[in-house]
């Protein structure tokens, strides 16, 4: 089944001579080798390695990059983002806006894609983990008037759901800016180069890949759940047993949470009574 919503949602668009240069030396990902009209999700960092946001970067124009975010956010994540961007913008020929849009969130219920057609019209992104099984569309989505939207807020519901079973990580939930370290969310392998060069918090990202090691935590789906968003977990079956993670989203009988790595996938967890 395939579920579209309409919503509006923040750009941070950065623009001028120097956009391209400099979004490269700051972002985790590739930015010099971004073809215009192409996209490729990227990490904020703060200079320690810790993240500050997740989030799509569009190459509009040679000159022209927009920021986008797959979820919604506060305005706490969009202040965060310009202000670290802006913080050595010094003689660089680039500005930061933030504006305000309209998106629909085009998502698969299933494990199959999104019609091709969907996906190549004018305007759409790939999303969440680019497999096809979420597009959003931004700005004019004439194109779209004949695909049935949920209302904003069912949508928002039924959107949520589906990024949990994806297990895709959200700014503000399992994205805490200035704690979360980027190894703990699973997204190194589409929104990390290790090809590109130097750029702020490389240090801690090629250092754990390098070494093979992830974070004390990791992100993990638990399948069939009642927890709740900040729920302790335990292993299932284990009396009085220490708390292995902590649940930070949760929709449509299953959570998001971060368990400690020591606990093998697959092992049942369960809320602590």
């Amino acid at each position: 089944m395939i579920i579209a919503t309409r919503e509006s949602s923040t750009v941070i668009s950065v623009t001028g001579a120097d956009a391209r240069r400099y979004l490269h030396s700051q972002l985790s990902n590739d930015i010099a080798g971004l073809a215009v009209g192409s996209s490729c999700y990227s990490l904020l960092l703060e200079p320690v390695g810790r993240v500050v946001a997740l989030f799509r970067v569009v190459c509009v124009a040679d000159e022209a990059f927009a920021l986008e975010f797959d979820t919604a956010v506060d305005a706490t994540v969009v202040e965060a983002v310009v202000k670290r961007l802006s913080k050595f913008l010094i003689r660089t020929k680039a500005i930061i806006e933030a504006s305000t849009v309209d998106v629909v969130r085009v998502r698969s219920t299933s494990d199959d894609p999104i019609p091709e057609d969907l996906r190549a019209l004018p305007g759409a992104r790939p999303a969440w983990w680019c497999d096809g099984r979420a597009v959003d569309v931004m700005g004019d989505s004439s194109s779209l008037d004949g695909l049935a939207t949920l209302d904003r807020n069912e949508g928002a519901v039924v959107i949520e759901v589906e990024r949990v079973r994806a297990g895709w990580p959200a700014n503000g939930r399992e994205i805490v800016a200035g704690e979360t370290i980027p190894a703990s969310l699973g997204v190194v392998p589409v929104a990390v180069s290790f090809t590109k060069g130097c750029y702020p918090g490389q240090e801690l990202v090629e250092r754990m890949d390098s070494r093979g090691s992830t974070a004390p935590r990791t992100l993990r789906i638990i399948e069939d759940s009642a927890l709740g968003v900040g729920d302790d977990v335990v292993v299932a079956g284990v009396a009085d047993g220490a708390v292995v993670g902590l649940v930070t989203s949760a929709a449509g009988g299953r959570a998001l949470a971060f368990v400690d790595r020591a606990i093998e996938f697959g092992v049942r967890v369960t809320p602590r009574t």
